[in-house]
């Protein structure tokens, strides 16, 4: 009965015809194709609905050839000329016929302010050209310049009423592998603090099963759900799509500095897809603008490869907070939600990951087994949690690592710049459920500012209802670990463990209303300073009174008086 969700779109090539081609977020572009006589054509109606001829003897040719190009249906890549259209019906036609795309050698292709994404259901080869995409006056900011999509049609999924944390199987047969995602509306989790306040998310997990109903436990699910409001299943595609290349530059939109997030790139929403060799840059920011929500959008899928790439940081601005004090606005190269086993390799950014001035490239949410493997990026981050994360071969930047989340993260053979070795996110209750494995890495405070070092950093009053219970890593290994600490203030003690979460927690009168779970272990192996100085519990040993901190013989530790 489900197995019609898994049928592609096939139609007849009658002289008059139309299809909607994959998923928007919105409603679905349409696409209308003709066969009339004369040359390949491309319009608009009133509606946007775009139009495409196709002469019989063109359709031919372009079959035979076995790829499509651009230049095939129009674009004319001086730079100047506006070619979305024509590059969105080389794609609807490429979907359409399953022909790969070729981007034209040498050309230029601008891109203006309309409405119009361009559908990417095949191969699609960038090469060597350029795209300049000018968003100094946009349609719609939300509307993507390319969209990965899937012909495999997601579909609500029936017979499930309530789930476990750490399920093993449900209850139900599918008709392939797919990715679930489940709701609960009732239930509010991620009530944030601070300046961006909010009064929380509905409660989301993202899982894989098997057409058995079997669920990878490489990416588990983390809540009880006692109802469930929305599930839904969506079938992953059993081939890889390749996004090669391609030399885009975007120039930033002059918008009012306010929460306006524009989404003018490539967003994601196909399971299965790499992306190789792709460079972003930024050019014409000025002292306002509205934040980005990632040239790199990806959502609502599962195993995506971005290697060998090329990004850019954008310009930090500020404007008023929930809270009615003033904040900066988060803007994003990469986000990633609702998104599984997602690995970026071999990726760097243009701009320097030490300069303040431009936001940290990549924000998360509802994420599992994130990755990075040699990459130099300005951080790491984890909004409404992750599910395992790993850092490897890698250097981050002056925004470091920020994380809240649970299972397993993983930094190694890495340099980390923050101002502390991982920090737990403040606004949403500086939580982990799980283990840290800190191993062969390079701590750089403030990246070289003078700074009192502290590995792992975070804040929790125990006074403020986040929608769960707040964690700190259980067990914290660090092993072979330099610290840098050569440039400190004279009153500077040594590098401490964990910073000062609480302030006001100096003894036992201190009542938390919501009691913050505080690490048992600390396992340090081989850890060493610039300072000679050495490795303090907190400034706050009595909130850290009941950590078991084991040091193997001679390990440079101070033990709290």
């Amino acid at each position: 009965m489900i197995m019609k969700y898994l049928l592609p779109f096939s139609f007849l090539f009658f002289s008059v015809f139309s299809v909607v081609y994959g998923q928007t977020e919105g409603e679905p572009e349409k696409v209308v194709f003709t066969s009339n006589q004369g040359k390949i054509r491309v319009s608009s109606n009133k509606n946007g609905d775009l139009l495409i001829n196709i002469p019989k003897k063109d359709l031919r040719k372009l079959k035979k050839a076995g790829k499509v190009r651009y230049s095939d249906f129009g674009a004319r890549g001086d730079g100047k000329t506006d070619d979305i259209d024509a590059i969105a019906a080389t794609h609807a036609f490429a979907n359409r016929h399953g022909l790969p795309v070729i981007a034209d050698h040498g050309y230029t292709y601008y891109i203006g302010g309309s409405d119009r994404t361009a559908n990417i259901q095949t191969d699609t080869d960038f090469g060597s050209a350029e795209f300049v995409i000018n968003d100094t006056g946009v349609e719609d900011r939300s509307a993507h310049i390319f969209q990965v999509s899937s012909s495999l049609q997601p579909f609500d999924l029936e017979g499930i009423s309530s789930l476990e944390r750490n399920q093993r199987k449900i209850d139900v047969s599918l008709p392939a592998i797919c990715l679930i995602t489940v709701t609960d509306a009732n239930v509010k989790r991620y009530i944030r603090y601070g300046p961006n306040q909010n009064s929380g998310s509905s409660q989301t997990d993202i899982f894989i099963a098997d057409e058995n109903g079997n669920v990878d436990m490489d990416a588990p699910i983390i809540w009880d759900f006692e109802q469930i409001t929305e599930i839904t299943a969506r079938p992953l595609d059993d081939t890889n799509l390749s996004i090669k290349g391609g030399h885009f530059t975007t120039i930033a939109n002059q918008a009012e500095s306010k929460y306006n997030y524009h989404n003018r790139g490539i967003a994601i929403r196909r399971s299965n897809v790499i992306v190789d060799g792709l460079e972003h840059h930024i050019t014409g920011e000025g002292d306002h603008g509205a934040p980005y929500g990632g040239f790199l959008n990806i959502r609502d899928c599962a195993y995506v490869t971005v290697r060998n790439t090329i990004l850019t940081g954008h310009k930090t601005y500020r404007t008023i907070g929930s809270a009615g004090v003033p904040v900066s606005m988060g803007s994003y190269d990469i986000t990633a939600n609702r998104a599984l086993n997602v690995s970026f390799v071999n990726c760097k950014q243009t701009n320097d990951i030490n300069d303040r001035t431009y936001w940290g490239i990549l924000g998360s949410n509802y994420c599992k087994n994130l990755l990075y493997d040699n990459c130099t990026f300005s951080r790491f981050d984890a909004h409404m949690g992750v599910a395992n994360a790993t850092i490897r071969n890698s250097t981050l930047g002056h925004m470091g690592i920020n994380a809240i989340g649970t299972g397993l993260l993983i930094v190694e053979n890495s340099t980390i710049n923050g101002r502390t070795l991982v920090n737990l996110r403040s606004d949403y209750g500086s939580t982990w459920q799980g283990e840290f494995q800190i191993r062969n890495c390079i701590f750089v405070p403030s990246g070289g500012r003078e700074a009192s070092a502290s590995l792992i950093g975070g804040s929790n009053s125990g006074q403020h209802d986040f929608g769960y219970t707040s964690y700190m890593p259980a067990r914290i290994l660090i092993e072979n670990l330099y610290i840098d600490d050569s440039n400190h203030p004279e009153d500077y003690e040594g590098p401490a463990i964990f910073a000062n979460f609480n302030p006001e927690m100096t003894d036992d009168s201190y009542q938390e209303q919501f009691p913050y779970v505080i690490t048992e272990e600390v396992i340090l192996k081989n850890v060493t300073t610039a300072s000679g100085k050495p490795l303090r519990l907190s400034n706050n040993p009595f909130m850290f009174r009941d950590v078991t901190v084991k040091t193997e013989k001679n390990e440079v530790f101070e033990k709290p008086k």
